[in-house]
This record gives structure tokens, C-alpha cells and sequence, in this order.
């Protein structure tokens, strides 16, 4: 009998991995959704958030070696595209599991440089009103003590994400899965599909309607589409 596969989920620079909680009922039984937080965020919220890459890793390192008991593939929109990569470079490395299946979401491939304005330096009002200009959702948070007790997650989630220094190593040999919105300001299709040099196992492109945040407006769409790349490990049709 077929071991039930578990999917990581990194969450986006500011995100609750409980967001993908909604994703259990569309692809149960086949695939166990492993929301994979961050600290400071959501239920982990009285943990100090992490600004060094480092330690953002090594706060994965001790819950992947708890999950690397049945077969894994992982899932990151954005920021939680590079963590969704490193922890399946992570798992080859230190546990010698390669991963089912890697999609990354939002993200430009891990090796190309970063061509968006550097914002985790900058003073807190002006921090604020750029990542305002960027994110349709701190638009909406008007409430200046919410956006006081949101500034810590954000400024250590951006300083990590900017911050991020390409290794070279050994490829991935598993499925590649790169996803991206067609009209995003913030990843073109062609950095999208750079993520085929990070395997050497078969690639895909699947781009959908909409801007950074399709992963949201669409997420059923998203859902559908991990679930079809998945499903055919376990055996059973796309529902």
C-alpha cells in the first residue's frame, strides 16, 4: 500500500500558514497539508519572528526531521518558495530523502539575482507605506496598532527574503512545479521557468490569471492544480 504523502506549505513574507488549512478537505485522502509556520506568525505569534536566513532554517531543520518518515513534497508561494526549495535540498542532504514533487509559487528561480527595490532597511513609516504600494492586504489594515503589531513579522520576513544568498549544490532530481500569475509586477514567466535548472527531473510552467497574489484570489484553481501533479504518486484520478 501506497505511503500517504505529505505536502509542506510555506507561507508568503507576512502570511499564516494556516491559510492552507482550506486545502486539506480538497486534496484528502491522497495528500496529508502540512501548514509549515513561521515564527512570530499566527499560533507560533509569542515566538520572536527570524530575520537571518540561518535561523529560519535551522527552526525547519528540527520539524523536518520529525516529518521525513513518509514521503514528502513541498509547496511556497514567494518567500515560502525559497524556504520550500532549501528544505527540499535540506531533506537530500541530511536525510537522504529526495522529495516527491517541489512547486514553488511567486518566486523567481533561486539563483537569479533580485531586482526589486530593498526595503527591510528602511525607517518603520517609510517600510510601511512601501510594502503598502506592493500589498493589496496591508492596504486594507488600517488599524495603526494592528500594523504596529504586524511591523516585527514583516520586517524580519522581508529581511530574510532579501537578504537570501544562492549556494550552488548538487540538483534536485524530483519534479519541478514552478506556478506564477501572468500579470505579476513582481516575477515574469521567464524567471518562473528558470527554477528548470534546479533539477533534473521533469519540469513544468503553469501560469494563471492575475497578479502576485493569484495564489489567493485563485486558490481553489492552485489547489486543483497541486492536487493533479500529486495524484498520480498515489494512483487516483484528478477529482
Amino acid at each position: 500500500m501506497t505511503e500517504r504523502l505529505r505536502l509542506l506549505c510555506f507561507p508568503y513574507a507576512g502570511g499564516n500558514a494556516q491559510s492552507y488549512v482550506r486545502w486539506r478537505r480538497p486534496l484528502e485522502p491522497d495528500v496529508e497539508v502540512c501548514p509549515m509556520q513561521l515564527p512570530g506568525h499566527g499560533e507560533r505569534i509569542r515566538e520572536a519572528p527570524r530575520h537571518r536566513w540561518e535561523d529560519l532554517l535551522a527552526d525547519t531543520r528540527d520539524r523536518l526531521a520529525r516529518l521525513a518518515d513518509r514521503p514528502i513534497a513541498l509547496f511556497g508561494h514567494s518567500l515560502g518558495a525559497l524556504l520550500a526549495f532549501e528544505c527540499a535540498r535540506m531533506l537530500v542532504a541530511e536525510h537522504g530523502v529526495q522529495p516527491v514533487h517541489l512547486l514553488v509559487s511567486g518566486h523567481r528561480a533561486a539563483q537569479l539575482p533580485m531586482r526589486e527595490e530593498v526595503l527591510h532597511h528602511l525607517p518603520d513609516a517609510e517600510f510601511l507605506e512601501a510594502l503598502s504600494e506592493r500589498s493589496r492586504t496591508l492596504r486594507a489594515l488600517t488599524d495603526p496598532e494592528f500594523r504596529r503589531l504586524l511591523l516585527p513579522v514583516l520586517r524580519a520576513d522581508f529581511t530574510a527574503s532579501e537578504t537570501y544568498e544562492f549556494a550552488e549544490g548538487p540538483p534536485l532530481t524530483c519534479p519541478v512545479t514552478a506556478l506564477g500569475g501572468e500579470e505579476d509586477p513582481d516575477v515574469d514567466l521567464g524567471e518562473l521557468d528558470a527554477w528548470r535548472h534546479r533539477s533534473t527531473g521533469p519540469f513544468e510552467l503553469v501560469a494563471f490569471p492575475g497578479d502576485h497574489f493569484f495564489v489567493d484570489d485563485d486558490w481553489q484553481g492552485v489547489v486543483a492544480a497541486v492536487g493533479d501533479r500529486l495524484r498520480p504518486r498515489t494512483g487516483n484520478a484528478s477529482r
